[in-house]
């Protein structure tokens, strides 16, 4: 009796269907990231120039914010989706275009979590999915703008819990989750940042 021969890896023809779905996910992943790159820069040159024209840039940089969270929860509600994928892109762009006028990157960090997490709730969206992006967008913001990770974190955090905190326990819960083990590469910080649960 003669055993079938066992087949190795590469013994798998080219350009099979594994190949052709590698491929084309490659480019999907591609487009993908090109796309958040336009966001970030669309918001981010949208906001500097925004604040450079009125002058008053401490005054207008919450109006800011606001008007560009707005514009893109509408734009994900239009199409119908994106949200979650653009929400980091977002709240990158905006920290960074406030960094580019010398605003305070800080409260602009709070504040577009902030806002994020109760636009997020207002259209039943998972908030802490949302948050995680959006923090994940401006932890990205600091370490591209030199700014301090370790404080943006904290900030923005804070707001996250700020914003469940004034939605309801579940949403406290939620964003405590997906924040305590899941914020890139700042995982520490997040730890540091959250309460602590009282015993």
């Amino acid at each position: 009796m003669v055993s079938p021969e066992k087949k190795s890896d590469d013994d798998t023809p080219k350009g099979g269907a594994g190949d052709m779905v590698k491929e084309g996910i490659i480019g999907s992943l591609k487009a993908i990231n090109e796309i958040e790159t336009q966001i970030v820069s669309l918001v981010r040159n949208t906001v500097s120039d925004a604040l450079k024209a009125t002058g008053a840039v401490a005054d207008e940089t919450v109006s800011v914010t606001r008007d560009v969270l707005r514009g893109t929860f509408k734009a994900a509600e239009e199409v119908g989706t994106g949200l979650l994928l653009s929400t980091k892109s977002v709240a990158k762009g905006i920290v960074m275009g406030v960094s580019d006028v010398g605003g305070d990157v800080l409260s602009v960090a709070k504040h577009v979590v902030r806002g994020t997490v109760k636009e997020a709730s207002e259209i039943g969206a998972d908030v802490g999915q949302i948050a995680r992006r959006a923090v994940d967008g401006v932890i990205e913001a600091a370490k591209e703008t030199g700014g301090n990770v370790e404080e943006m974190a904290k900030a923005t955090v804070n707001g996250a819990l700020e914003a469940a905190g004034s939605i309801g326990n579940t949403a406290v819960k939620a964003v405590k989750d997906v924040l305590a083990n899941a914020v890139e590469g700042v995982k520490e910080i997040a730890g540091t940042a959250l309460p602590k649960a009282k015993r």
